[in-house]
């Protein structure tokens, strides 16, 4: 196999974004909610909200991803606050590009307006003009220092970064909990979505035992891996983006490309995440600090994500994002 002609290929970066601050976004949501005044909950604003970060997240890429081709970011009839300057934008950041709901909602028009990631995600591969090989990331994922094509793709074979795990119906504790539940009457808790949950959903369905577990970071994957799967599995596909909102009953589309690329012996796996994770700012600020510094000095932590920066507490924020400023800036 020659290693230079996949190494030379286009490789692009998909991020999904929503602003959830947006007034028309808040209204088209509204008649969809049972009780509106969850909108104001703020585990629920979680999902939506955001302060900017993915400004940096973008940074993040074309400074640390020289190699990235395009940056599409998938939204519902938004522009990113760094982007709305045409100009600007043209002349700053002439690879990254707008594509709406609606483009790969194509056919499925009638499951819009949506407000699920786990939905957007599985029709992402429908990106007009979108490479073979992409990187799929979230708005809060950011890259720590320098990355090769290596690090995402090698040859014909997708890099995965995880860690085989049980299933939690094979983990004691997990079905003790899981009885508890239910003689409580808890079954909210046991029908709560899960990010573990649904890649475990999908895995079964393929004829795993066991699963690699995924972490919030970036996953490399192929196009046509989905385009081959959805065209013998289309009921499915429609089934996963049905939900305008989350349901336990969805699975990770990411987790399907990983264990599909597995199945079919193109994979390489990565035991380490090389991830720094963000996913509690009650901590004290030296912990922030001190969490940051080294992020910024490893060399071996490749990727950095901040999960619910809109519930940081407005001093820490202003240091993080002082900190996003002066590292991708």
């Amino acid at each position: 196999m020659n290693l230079e002609r996949f190494e030379n290929n286009e490789i692009d970066a998909v991020i999904t974004w929503v602003d959830g601050h947006d007034y028309n976004h808040r209204e088209k949501m509204k008649p969809f909610v049972e009780n509106l005044n969850s909108m104001n909950n703020i585990n629920f604003r979680s999902r939506f909200d955001h302060v900017n970060e993915i400004e940096f997240s973008v940074k993040s890429i074309r400074k640390f991803a020289k190699f990235i081709r395009n940056i599409f970011i998938v939204t519902d009839n938004q522009i990113p606050g760094f982007l709305k300057d045409p100009e600007k934008a043209t002349r700053e950041f002439p690879n990254v590009f707008i594509v709406d709901h609606k483009v790969i909602f194509e056919g499925y028009h009638k499951y819009l307006p949506t407000f699920n990631s786990m939905s957007i995600e599985s029709l992402l591969y429908k990106i007009p003009n979108l490479s073979e090989r992409f990187i799929y990331l979230n708005d809060d994922f950011f890259l720590l220092n320098d990355v090769k094509i290596s690090d995402f793709f090698i040859g014909n074979k997708t890099v995965i970064r995880g860690v085989w795990t049980s299933f939690y119906e094979d983990i004691w504790y997990k079905k003790f909990q899981k009885k508890i539940f239910q003689l409580i009457g808890k079954d909210e808790k046991i029908n709560a979505f899960g990010f573990k949950k649904s890649q475990q959903l999908i895995v079964k369905k393929l004829g795993f035992k066991k699963y690699v577990r995924l972490d919030h970071s970036f996953t490399a994957m192929r196009k046509s891996t989905f385009e081959k799967y959805y065209l013998k599995n289309s009921k499915m596909l429609e089934e996963n983006i049905k939900y305008r909102f989350r349901s336990h009953k969805q699975f990770l589309n990411q987790s399907l490309a990983v264990h599909l690329e597995i199945k079919n012996n193109t994979f390489i796996l990565n035991n380490n995440y090389q991830l720094v994770n963000f996913q509690n700012y009650k901590k004290p600020f030296f912990w922030i600090k001190y969490k940051l510094k080294n992020a910024d000095k490893n060399k071996n932590r490749l990727f950095l994500c901040m999960q619910s920066l809109d519930k940081c507490p407005k001093e820490k924020l202003n240091f993080i994002k002082k900190w996003l400023s002066v590292k991708y800036n």
